[in-house]
């Protein structure tokens, strides 16, 4: 993460919150926020969110958006500290599905499932507590509350 950030790194950040508001993925944020709590299992999942449901889509939207983003940075196509400055919404979308996302790994025989989301959040969370110790656990128990 020692490499500045330059004006292109800023244009895909851009281009990512402008992705965010588009109508069906705000409906798609606003319904994670508010009803993806306490999902720590499949069958939770699958009641909260059954296959074929707009719930289920909004899950798949929302999470995947946030591993495709994650996989921008991981990847070094965009600027790791710049990606972390503006991207609370991906630990907060982490924090929210991590205790599901091994058990969907599992029933995919898939392990790379969301790898990407899990590799960016943990670097993201160490991130920021080098900064502000002791913040990315107040961050924590504010989404798992």
């Amino acid at each position: 993460m020692s490499d500045s950030a330059t004006a292109a790194d800023a244009q895909v950040i851009m281009h990512l919150y402008e992705l965010r508001r588009e109508e069906k993925m705000r409906k798609a944020r606003n319904w994670f926020m508010a009803y993806f709590k306490g999902v720590t299992t499949m069958d939770a999942l699958q009641r909260l969110a059954p296959p074929g449901s707009d719930e289920n889509a909004f899950y798949r939207m929302v999470v995947s958006y946030w591993d495709m983003a994650a996989g921008f940075a991981n990847s070094g196509a965009v600027n790791k500290d710049l990606f972390f400055r503006s991207s609370n919404e991906m630990l907060f979308v982490w924090l929210r599905a991590s205790d599901v996302i091994p058990q969907l790994r599992q029933a995919r025989n898939n392990p790379l499932a969301y790898a990407d989301l899990e590799t960016c959040a943990m670097q993201m969370a160490d991130w920021l507590d080098a900064r502000a110790p002791g913040a990315y656990d107040g961050f924590r128990k504010m989404v798992l509350s």
